[in-house]
């Protein structure tokens, strides 16, 4: 038999109280409506919980244990409910975010790590794939991509600077090396390649330079998808690596890697929060959505076709 809680509820009221009056008084409704809300608890029960009187009301023998048995429960009903009551202004949760270890290293845990000390509720489970991922087909809440790589129909949010892959090798390897001048040299020359998680096939090398675009495939004896172990790669004289600048610019300053190509190495529009129209509502994903927005006051905006 399920019960009505506005029923049990009430009971408890009026039986504390021993007055339809002061009980109609502290819930603000109606004496006739609680009333005839216990009328038909009693009915369906069976029982006569309460005797009236024109001057009180209290409750029967059975009214009491029925009374002590319920009143408990209700408690812990409520004891449970202002504990839900508190997510109503704190997000709880797991986000789900699928993305490169560059923009993990490099843009998304710097500006995280904070919000997750401030909301011990939120879970984060941050999934490194350097390819193109299908975030609805492998649900994800969100993915991290380069602006040129966005889904259509999408809601995406700027979130890092624009930035550069560049090609560079250790001295070692230019002993015996000698350095490329164009992007073609680089079929004749040892590489780090990257295997696109995703899509399968390994990375081809973009460049360009005067407007003129060209993509490299290029080989070598080792295939990395993390990009600290292709900088340890490279400085042990693996051959060549093509690698976000900022990771290896103190190495190219300290002069343990050089670099080539510079003139041929563009600029890849910064990356972007992106999420399905319908994640939109959620607190969790608002919340990080706004503590990785870039400083430069990106709004969100929609891809359309």
């Amino acid at each position: 038999m399920q019960e009505d809680y506005n029923e049990l509820f009430w009971f408890t009221v009026v039986a504390r109280e021993r007055s339809f009056t002061r009980a109609a008084a502290l819930l603000g409704v109606s004496q006739s409506t609680i009333s005839n809300a216990i009328k038909r608890l009693e009915e369906r029960l069976g029982l006569r919980l309460l005797i009236r009187t024109t001057r009180s009301v209290a409750a029967t023998e059975v009214g009491e244990k029925f009374l002590s048995a319920i009143k408990p429960r209700l408690e812990e009903i409520d004891a449970d409910i202002a504990d839900l009551m508190r997510y109503r202004d704190r997000p709880f949760g797991t986000v789900r975010i699928n993305l490169s270890d560059y923009a993990l290293e490099s843009v998304v845990w710097p500006k995280l790590r904070g919000v997750l000390q401030d909301y011990p509720d939120l879970k984060v489970e941050l999934f490194c794939d350097n390819g193109i991922s299908d975030i609805i087909e492998e649900r994800f809440d969100a993915g991290i991509r380069l602006g040129e790589r966005l889904d259509k129909d999408m809601i995406a949010v700027k979130i890092g600077q624009d930035w550069r892959l560049v090609v560079v090798g250790s001295p070692e390897y230019f002993k015996t090396n000698p350095m490329p001048s164009t992007p073609q040299h680089l079929g004749t020359h040892t590489c780090i390649n990257t295997r696109q998680h995703s899509a399968g096939g390994l990375y081809a090398w973009e460049f360009e330079k005067d407007d003129k675009q060209v993509r490299v495939r290029v080989d070598g004896q080792l295939t990395i998808n993390h990009s600290g172990s292709m900088i340890g790669a490279a400085l042990l004289g693996y051959g060549l690596a093509y690698l976000p600048e900022s990771l290896v610019a103190g190495h190219i300053e300290r002069g343990e890697l050089i670099q080539v190509l510079d003139d041929w190495c563009p600029l890849f529009e910064g990356y972007y929060l992106y999420y399905p129209n319908r994640r939109q509502n959620n607190p969790a994903l608002s919340l990080i959505a706004d503590a990785l927005r870039s400083k430069i006051g990106q709004e969100p905006m929609r891809r359309a076709e």
